[in-house]
């Protein structure tokens, strides 16, 4: 069962998760969340920079930040992924959003298999802004790939792992649809809400369109397919999902 919280100096609620990211965030009443999109895809650090100054020339404060959109070079292990991470909390924990391991943001970050980034790089982000209090609910759900919380020992938690045929992406795109479904109950919003469904994989996933999304109106705004990989080497398939006020892009 998500277990949700707020982090009032954001003016977002949040599904908690590791330290790396929440599970999603939908903002809470007298609040909107907007995404800006990168056109030039900035380094990590300069990205931060890039958000601050554009967040502080909005007025808002830097704990608005609730959601962001990573591209990395490859897949990492899962000794990387963790050292990356925690490079990454370090600045949100300055900009007083990130402690004592609890982490508000939600985030996706996958692996472009063409023309991948020579570094880690920002693609988009999200914040609140103050808006009426009678909006539409706004929500941005983080990446959630094909793999178990645990498994069994000695057993891999990646569903189907090292399998791609149709019917194990179909059962992989299943189990990601489950979480996103019940993620999306946790914050009060359903499928209907959708302004974007974004699918990551380098593997056929029409079985999954055919068989999973369309038919539990999982993209009724569409569905963009990234031909890219999820961040921790052995998964296949990837998704999240987002309902926003309004869409920028910068640079």
């Amino acid at each position: 069962m998500a277990e949700i919280a707020k982090f009032e100096a954001g003016g977002y609620r949040y599904i908690r998760g590791p330290f790396q990211y929440s599970g999603g965030v939908a903002a809470e009443p007298g609040f909107a969340i907007e995404r800006v999109r990168f056109r030039n895809r900035p380094s990590i650090d300069a990205g931060f920079g890039i958000i601050e100054e554009y967040l502080t020339g909005l007025g808002r404060p830097l704990t608005a930040f609730c959601a962001c959109e990573l591209r990395s070079p490859a897949p990492f292990t899962e000794e990387g992924f963790i050292a990356f991470n925690r490079i990454y909390v370090g600045t949100l924990e300055r900009w007083g959003i990130f402690k004592d391991d609890e982490n508000p943001v939600a985030r996706s970050n996958v692996c472009p298999e063409i023309d991948p980034p020579a570094e880690p790089v920002f693609h988009a982000f999200s914040y609140t802004v103050r808006a009426d209090a009678g909006a539409a609910i706004t929500f941005l759900n983080a990446g959630s790939a094909d793999a178990r919380e645990t498994a069994p020992e000695g057993e891999s938690r990646v569903i189907r792992a090292g399998e791609t045929s149709a019917d194990a992406m179909r059962e992989k795109g299943a189990h990601v649809l489950d979480i996103q479904t019940a993620r999306l109950a946790a914050l009060g919003a359903g499928w209907a809400d959708a302004t974007a469904t974004q699918v990551y994989s380098v593997h056929d996933i029409h079985p999954v369109l055919e068989n999973e999304v369309q038919p539990r109106g999982a993209a009724p705004a569409g569905l963009t397919w990234f031909h890219a990989r999820p961040p921790v080497e052995g998964l296949d398939y990837e998704m999240d999902v987002r309902s926003v006020s309004v869409e920028r892009i910068l640079g």
